[in-house]
């Protein structure tokens, strides 16, 4: 599988930037480029408590329609991250969309401090069909709690894909969870991060990885913007699997109400506390 990491730089509230540059390095895509990746709330950047309301847009507005026109003319997927409108409430979220449309949703349920007041928590982790492999997608600070990918692994994840907006001086911590979660799940991870600073106040760590399903860092990028391309071999997964498999053997699973969906959605809801 030929995937595409691109790490760029964005601007917060800056839709109309954000999303020249998407649709540009989806437009100057390989040819066997199956899928891109963007880092977190990508599209609109990270909005404040007193602009999220004028920045998030609902799924079927504008801005993730024109990113779906352009996954149909290049036949392709792209995974992006937006800042959500779903009539008031607002969500940091990852989309996976494919030329049927958006085939995967994921809002970011563990809010780092400036997500707090901007943003509500997600309720549910989720993975989809695509392209032989079950994808599922985390969000930056979800990468630093286990079950966040275990939660995946449990409804069969075999690729975690993490939007990324990672800081100085936290980029060790994320290189370090990246390549956890990827051992500890016997699944590819990808993450995908910003660069370069946020209206002068965070510096963006770079760092965008492939981890295969061994735990081994297979490409790292450095701090620079760039479009890298990878490449996953899929035969890992079995061979990460032969010996030994973490979910057969596990004591402790996480609670939670899956739901199976006719289109192969997978569903893990988290239980109210």
């Amino acid at each position: 599988m030929k995937v595409e990491l691109a790490q760029l730089a964005g601007r917060d509230n800056g839709t109309a930037y954000n999303l020249e540059r998407t649709l540009a390095a989806i437009a100057a895509c390989a040819a066997d480029t199956q899928l891109i990746v963007f880092p977190e709330t990508h599209l609109m950047g990270f909005p404040s408590a007193e602009t999220v309301a004028q920045v998030a847009e609902p799924l079927d507005g504008p801005t993730v329609t024109a990113v779906l026109n352009a996954v149909r003319e290049r036949n392709i997927a792209v995974v992006v991250g937006v800042a959500e409108n779903d009539h008031g409430h607002f969500y940091n979220t990852t989309l996976l969309i494919t030329p049927e449309g958006i085939a995967l949703k994921y809002r970011k349920t563990h809010l780092w401090a400036s997500d707090r007041g901007v943003f509500s928590a997600g309720d549910r982790y989720a993975t989809c069909e695509w392209n032989g492999v079950r994808v599922g997608l985390l969000i930056c600070y979800d990468i630093e709690f286990p079950e966040t990918a275990r939660a995946l692994a449990q409804l069969g994840a075999e690729l975690l894909i993490v939007t990324n907006g990672n800081m100085d001086p936290y980029g060790p911590t994320h290189r370090t969870a990246i390549m956890a979660r990827a051992q500890e799940n016997q699944a590819f991870a990808l993450m995908v991060n910003r660069v370069e600073d946020g209206d002068g106040e965070l510096l963006f760590a770079g760092g965008s990885a492939l981890v295969d399903p061994f735990g081994s860092l297979v490409f790292e990028a450095g701090r620079d913007e760039g479009t890298f391309s990878v490449e996953l071999d899929l035969n890992q997964l079995t061979a990460a699997r032969r010996d030994y498999r973490y979910l057969d053997d596990q004591r402790l699973r996480l609670p939670g109400e899956v739901i199976e969906h006719a289109d192969g959605l997978r569903e893990l809801m988290i239980p109210a506390t």
